[in-house]
């Protein structure tokens, strides 16, 4: 059975991959560079970690935990509406793009893009994470399109998969310039497609 010390080393560890993979991604991410990060020894880490690899796929897991309890607290889930939900969702997510690349933009993302060919295990990991949030998200335009458009042809999942096209799309352009505004401003239009495709009106920006 783990020590407490043990299990803290672990943890150390786990949140200094996170930091590493985000700021640096996979193939750039040395062991040494989650050590130095940690505070602890390449042997503190093979204590816990076979591989890189390995440490990549618990890091996933733990940004995946951690991003669920936040969604799962933000306040777009206080209206009653489900396309106000999806519209106040794709709100919350614009707010939240801003700052620091590094602090908003998605560590599942980065990993799926760069291992995708190379490390299946990993691409595999990040991406299912990716996936189930967009099927959580289905779940609200399930009911949306029940009670806003329930002629329209398109699929609830194809719309909670196009949520997360965007998203992590933004964040590349947001990479790719340098910028958080772009971002912003590429998740501001999936809130007016959201607002245009159930004929709902989009409230007043909020910061």
């Amino acid at each position: 059975m783990a020590t407490g010390g043990a299990q803290g080393s672990r943890a150390k560890l786990l949140d200094a991959a996170v930091r590493v993979f985000r700021t640096k991604g996979y193939a750039a991410t040395r062991v040494d560079d989650i050590c130095e990060e940690a505070g602890l020894t390449k042997g503190g880490f093979f204590h816990h970690f076979k591989t890189k690899e390995e440490v990549a796929l618990a890091a996933a897991d733990l940004f995946s935990d951690r991003a669920d309890a936040f969604f799962a607290g933000a306040d777009y889930h206080a209206e009653k509406d489900p396309a106000d939900r999806l519209i106040a969702y794709a709100d919350f997510r614009r707010r939240m793009a801003a700052g620091e690349l590094t602090d908003f933009t998605c560590l599942l993302g980065m990993l799926t893009q760069e291992t995708y060919e190379t490390h299946p295990a990993v691409r595999d990991a990040a991406g299912k994470h990716i996936l189930d949030h967009a099927a959580a998200l289905a779940v609200d335009a399930a009911e949306a399109k029940a009670l806003h458009a329930p002629e329209a042809s398109w699929s609830p999942e194809s719309l909670g998969l196009f949520t997360q096209a965007v998203i992590q799309g933004a964040f590349i352009l947001a990479k790719s310039k340098g910028d958080d505004a772009v971002a912003q401003d590429c998740i501001e239009h999936l809130q007016r497609y959201l607002a245009l495709l159930f004929k709902r009106p989009m409230k007043e920006e909020t910061t």
